[in-house]
């Protein structure tokens, strides 16, 4: 895989992950539930689910993209038509998608479990795979390349949720994390805004 092809992919990933919804959500819950463990293992087991859906993207859409190119493409336009929306609500958000934390304990065991079924059952996660990384898959792809996009794509994820767990460990980051999230809202709305109109303009290879 050509290195401006993986940096397009990487930054995809990361902006997939950056974006807020229930999997910040959930790290941050398990993370000012239990501690700085919970709150990583909670991010580690998402990426697992991240992971899995990145290898049924590799594994099963080339052959899609090439029997039903339409609809695909119909697919991938519904995908952006989301992410705009998604962008659209985070530039409304303003002061009141300011970040909010519950104080329920928690385990590792249930970060785990969380982690992984959070991942799966994430609408946004499966819209996110079939509208936008399945463009950097070929029918033609190696084996190599189709391993570097799932690692890519778990790596990734597991990396910032992981960093998420560990920053917010602090108590003194949360309350400046709060008083900050219309910003934070809007320049997640955005990048999502920017990369929806990325998506219509063609494919990413």
């Amino acid at each position: 895989m050509p290195l401006t092809l993986w940096m397009s992919l990487a930054a995809i990933c990361a902006m997939g992950a950056m974006s807020p919804g229930p999997s910040l959500a959930l790290v941050l819950r398990h993370t000012l539930g239990g501690g700085r463990l919970p709150g990583v293992t909670a991010g580690i087991f998402h990426a697992f689910g991240v992971g899995f859906y990145a290898l049924l993207t590799v594994l099963g859409l080339g052959a899609l993209m090439a029997r039903f190119p339409l609809a695909f493409q119909l697919v991938t336009w519904g995908g952006a038509a989301y992410l705009a929306w998604l962008g659209i609500k985070a530039l409304q958000a303003g002061r009141s998608g300011a970040i909010q934390a519950g104080a329920a304990l928690t385990t590792t065991a249930q970060a785990a479990r969380e982690g992984v079924l959070v991942a799966l059952g994430n609408p946004k996660l499966i819209l996110f795979f079939v509208a936008l990384l399945s463009q950097f898959v070929s029918p033609e792809m190696s084996v190599t390349a189709k391993a570097i996009i799932v690692l890519t794509a778990m790596i990734i994820d597991g990396g910032w949720y992981v960093l998420v767990a560990l920053v917010l460990s602090h108590s003194r980051v949360l309350p400046w994390l709060q008083q900050r999230a219309h910003w934070i809202n809007r320049i997640t709305g955005v990048m999502l805004i920017a990369l929806a109109l990325r998506v219509v303009t063609g494919p990413l290879w």
